[in-house]
């Protein structure tokens, strides 16, 4: 019998007979790992046992948000894809899915750029139309016509950003 086959049958052994003290409604898990070697991680856990609640169990035991772990990483990373698959308009999860909340984020901020987007091109254009009528009259101060054309720079810079 190989070491790890042993040790595994001795801390299943040892596991039972901890369950068997606890009170019933109470799970056991035993997690052993080696940093930065991942291939060696052990976890042993009880018949039944709700991993959610052992997360919930750790994190009242201190295990913070703010560590950098491969589990949160994955769930930022499922988060950040959700908003943008919402910008997109694509790929909407299932009705009551939790990324629900982050793809509607993601469609809100989509339709605030696009109105935003909508209310800079009229802006500018009725500037632009103001700066025809200016030229065309004349005897207008030519620091307006001057200011306006730089405003009408930032909004076109910003507009070219924009795809729409």
């Amino acid at each position: 019998m190989s070491a790890t086959s042993r040790f595994h049958e001795v801390a299943n052994d040892a596991l039972v007979k901890i369950s068997n003290n606890l009170w019933p409604e109470a799970k056991l898990a035993l997690v052993i790992y080696t940093p930065g070697e991942p291939g060696k991680d052990i976890v042993l856990k009880d018949q039944g046992i709700v991993l959610d609640e052992v997360i919930s169990t750790l994190r009242r035991g201190g295990l913070s948000i703010d560590g950098d772990n491969a589990y949160k990483r994955d769930l930022l990373d499922s988060v950040v894809g959700a908003m943008a698959f919402g910008v997109q308009n694509q790929n909407q999860p299932p009705s009551g899915h939790w990324r629900q909340r982050f793809w509607d984020i993601g469609r809100e901020e989509r339709a605030l750029a696009e109105e935003l987007t909508a209310a800079l091109k009229l802006t500018r254009e009725n500037l632009r139309a103001c700066q025809a009528t200016i030229h065309l009259c004349g005897g207008f101060d030519p620091a307006y016509v001057t200011d306006a054309q730089a405003a009408m720079k930032v909004a076109d810079a910003a507009l070219a950003k924009v795809s729409a």
